[in-house]
């Protein structure tokens, strides 16, 4: 997407929810599949939009290490919420997909490879509405990791392009984001087609809705609504100042990658994997992670047989399976890689951390084990934290 230089002043307006319904209407004659947050089963999760009652209206999260719940705010946010329970990952990248088929006949076993993920097809492109600033920062790591390469994944520039992004900025951080501790949040600041803004108190109810690049300015001239004054966008501002006050976990991160890098056989490894089940929870709701495997399935006649992308974990005891052997079979072992990969590793491969600060991996570890407190271990150890770590702590 076009976006504006930082110097350049965005178009914006001022709404109403009404604003935010014409919006969606909008999004969809021109030909969108919204996508957005919605309450479903006692979560936050995504889910087709098609008017604000679809919305979690009203609904705020407590979330804390292995706790999510859901509690009524007493007033009518639309995005009064932290982190749902996932990431749009599942949007672009699927648990599971349909690589190939094939069905025994009298002629063999043709293969039919015409799926989503092996063909282009007409489906509609995505709008996503609502997305935070840290799932945002997760989204821009996948296209340069998937979409980016030499080898991309056909499958997810496929749902990926076209895309129309309507980013939210967090106004009610949960007690498990660290988005500010990455830079990740909790205002967006790029990679968007429109920012919004919810401003809500006793009297009003708006949106300031601002436009990055000549796709959102289209749109946005589409909308009902005012120019904004000086006033309206410092109460724009003000709201993600003020949620960066409120994050609910701190993670320092100078000074992480050489300290992981020296830790291997830190006895933090040992501590947290008496507590660690090997769930796989973290990898799971991570918004960056993207490790897949295949699974061959056949029906109950044998005739019908499916190849299937799906998620992995590296948390899994048969991930790392090479040549007859499991390279990392301790829990200590495979924490301390995931670890090492998400603050360390990644940096040197990418160039940026594999970690957004969303925070998910804390809030859905049943044992409830705190990746800011583990990291906050390492910096402690003598044995492998850098000099001048130790002296500013």
């Amino acid at each position: 997407m076009e976006e504006r230089g930082d110097d350049e002043p965005m178009e914006s307006l001022v709404t109403e929810p009404a604003g935010l319904q014409t919006l969606i209407d909008v999004l969809h004659r021109r030909g969108y599949t919204v996508i957005g947050p919605a309450v479903r089963d006692g979560v936050i999760v995504n889910a087709e939009i098609h008017t604000i009652d679809d919305l979690p209206r009203g609904w705020g999260d407590d979330q804390q290490a292995g706790h999510y719940r859901l509690r009524r705010r007493g007033d009518d946010a639309l995005f009064g919420f932290a982190a749902a329970a996932q990431s749009a990952k599942p949007v672009f990248f699927p648990a599971a997909s349909l690589v190939w088929s094939g069905r025994l006949t009298a002629d063999g076993l043709p293969v039919d490879d015409s799926s989503p993920d092996s063909q282009p097809e007409t489906a509609a492109p995505y709008a996503l509405l609502g997305i935070r600033s840290c799932d945002l920062s997760a989204l821009a790591v996948h296209d340069r990791i998937l979409g980016e390469r030499a080898s991309v994944d056909d499958g997810y520039v496929r749902r990926r392009r076209g895309a129309f992004i309507v980013a939210v900025a967090c106004s009610d951080p949960g007690a498990t984001c660290f988005c500010a501790s990455m830079g990740t949040g909790p205002r967006p600041e790029s990679h968007f087609d429109l920012r919004l803004t919810e401003l809500i108190d006793q009297t009003q109810h708006r949106f300031v809705i601002e436009a990055s690049g000549e796709r959102g300015e289209q749109v946005l001239a589409e909308l009902p609504g005012e120019r904004p004054d000086a006033k309206t966008l410092s109460d724009a501002e003000f709201v993600s100042a003020a949620a960066r006050g409120r994050m609910g976990r701190a993670l320092q991160t100078n000074g992480l990658r050489e300290a992981l890098y020296a830790g291997v056989n830190s006895p933090v490894w040992d501590d947290v994997a008496a507590r660690c089940l090997s769930c796989a929870n973290c990898t799971l709701v991570c918004p960056t992670c993207f490790c897949s495997s295949t699974a061959d399935v056949t029906d109950l006649t044998a005739t019908t047989v499916e190849r299937r992308r799906v998620w992995a974990s590296c948390f899994t005891s048969d991930f790392s399976y090479l040549h007859g052997g499991v390279v990392r079979r301790s829990t200590a072992s495979r924490y301390r890689q995931w670890m090492t990969h998400k603050f360390a590793s990644w940096v040197d491969q990418f160039g940026v951390p594999g970690c957004v600060g969303c925070g998910r991996c804390i809030t859905w570890c049943p044992a409830g084990i705190d990746v800011t407190e583990e990291a906050a271990k390492l910096h402690a150890d003598p044995a492998v934290a850098p000099p001048d770590v130790r002296k500013r702590r």
